[in-house]
């Protein structure tokens, strides 16, 4: 299950980066649960070529992620959103909402 979140995460950060054919069989995995057999007889190829795609797509959204930390940034800006709603004083939320800011 969080291998299929990271995936979502990925793919919604710099799924646009893809191919469209990429784009339709990685949505394909992750977002509608379709097996590799059933995405290769959709599409016209094997398995395997599913497969081997869906392993290049990884690591070529991994690789955006490690160069620009936009899922990192993401979950700090959110944990500092969630920390501001537990804040009750005008500076401890003008302090975390500087720190928001700082990350942008």
């Amino acid at each position: 299950m969080e291998k299929i979140v990271e995936q979502g995460l990925l793919y919604d950060f710099y799924g646009e980066l893809l191919t469209p054919h990429q784009k339709q069989i990685y949505e394909s995995v992750v977002y509608h649960d379709m097996s590799l057999g059933e995405i290769a007889e959709d599409m016209g190829i094997s398995r395997q070529g599913v497969f081997d795609l869906m392993k290049r797509c990884d690591k070529t959204l991994l690789g955006y992620e490690e160069k620009l930390h936009l899922i990192e940034k993401f979950r700090k800006v959110k944990a500092t959103v969630r920390e501001i709603e537990k804040q009750t004083t005008q500076e401890e939320i003008r302090k975390l909402a500087d720190q928001i800011l700082e990350e942008l």
